[in-house]
């Protein structure tokens, strides 16, 4: 781990963990179980949401398609508010971005959509730590696709081995280390903690 010379952090579920639960819930409370069509139908149409988390679907295309899932019984701006309000802090985690930033590069990489991005988690202060945002909305990849590591390497201008990335899906750090990066998947917090310690990116 001594040859890190960026820190790659994902956003949610690491420094934002969310609950859709919430979204449910406050659905019912708008109509009997409009919470559970919602979700059935957003989960059986998961293509729809990466598409607009690439930037592949305009919010006006993406809002046709919750339209039909909320049965038309919600505004736009209703639904922002309760789709981006899920969000919690980590706020151990976030401590240490700080430090982090004092030694390494460090670059948030996050699969997130242009909604979450405005109603939900822009307005948090910690993203100032960060030397440059990728999101995949904005670059047109998503992980695991490659695209969205390299975006992350046209930044830093570094070589992939100096690359450590932070991500809680399996499936993302899988990409990660095939293109060089290390990585450290985050199972629970206390483990993500140890593991920087571990790893030298924070002081023990």
């Amino acid at each position: 781990m001594n040859k890190i010379k960026v820190v790659v952090s994902d956003l949610g579920n690491v420094l934002i963990p969310f609950d859709y639960n919430i979204i449910i819930q406050k659905l019912n409370k708008i109509d009997i179980n409009l919470g559970e069509f919602f979700y059935a139908n957003y989960k059986q149409n998961y293509e729809i949401h990466r598409k607009f988390e690439k930037g592949k679907l305009t919010e006006e295309e993406f809002w046709a398609y919750i339209q039909k899932w909320t049965k038309n019984l919600i505004s736009f701006d209703e639904f922002a508010e309760i789709y981006s309000n899920i969000f919690t802090l980590n706020e151990e985690l976030i401590s240490y971005l700080p430090e982090i930033k004092s030694k390494f590069q460090l670059v948030l990489l996050s699969n997130t959509n242009s909604i979450h991005q405005r109603f939900g988690w822009a307005k948090y202060d910690f993203l100032q730590y960060f030397d440059k945002l990728i999101l995949s909305h904005e670059v047109g990849f998503a992980k695991p696709e490659v695209g969205i590591y390299q975006s992350v390497m046209n930044f830093t201008q570094e070589l992939p081995e100096t690359h450590l990335f932070i991500d809680d899906i399996l499936e993302y750090c899988q990409a990660a280390e095939n293109i060089g990066w290390k990585t450290i998947q985050v199972k629970n917090q206390s483990q993500i903690i140890s593991d920087l310690k571990l790893s030298k990116i924070i002081k023990i």
